[in-house]
């Protein structure tokens, strides 16, 4: 299913607490605004990429909880970008120093911040065109890495907060974070079936 995109005025002026109520009414949607203010609506992903989502989700959990040096969100998170786009990662991170600067109020909304870390991970649905612009806003808003990974090529694109990005083949290596989120790894040989 391709996403919608709603463009009428009545969206576009929705403040960021009606957007957040907008999509609490709608919870069975996956729900996202782009810089533009327009609202976007995509299907809920299939098995197979949720899966996929957990996996990287889980590894990423498990660093974060050894570490201490930050939280990881699941791609049910939204978070409000300097662009006041509200995007959804399938996995991110945020430093905890980030998020206990962000108010209590602010950590029980779309939270007012971009993660350091984002893992996007393409499904079947998805135009990598469109990833790829996404991974782009990621790293405009403040991202210092940020990875997309396609699980149907068997590629990966890792986007550095320097412009840099790099194509990797296959799915017999693993990812390694770098920065704040060194000493991460991602064993892309776990979300292969």
């Amino acid at each position: 299913m391709e996403t919608i995109v709603l463009k009428d005025r009545v969206t576009k002026k929705m403040t960021d607490e009606e957007f957040l109520w907008f999509c609490l009414e709608n919870k069975d949607l996956r729900i996202e605004r782009n810089s533009n203010l327009e609202v976007l609506i995509m299907s809920p992903v299939t098995s197979l990429s949720g899966f996929w989502n957990m996996e990287v989700s889980r590894q990423l959990a498990n660093w974060a909880v050894e570490q201490k040096k930050g939280i990881a969100f699941d791609s049910s998170t939204g978070f409000t970008l300097p662009d006041r786009s509200v995007l959804s990662p399938d996995a991110s991170w945020v430093s905890k120093t980030k998020w206990r600067s962000l108010s209590e109020e602010d950590q029980n909304k779309f939270a007012p911040i971009c993660p350091e870390f984002v893992i996007e991970i393409k499904s079947k649905s998805d135009s990598l065109q469109d990833l790829q612009a996404k991974m782009k806003t990621w790293i405009d808003n403040g991202a210092q890495l940020a990875w997309l990974i396609d699980p149907f090529q068997k590629k990966s694109f890792i986007y550095k907060s320097n412009r840099e990005t790099i194509e990797i083949e296959g799915f017999d290596k693993k990812l390694k974070g770098e920065g704040l989120v060194e000493g991460f790894v991602l064993d892309l040989n776990l979300i292969k079936l």
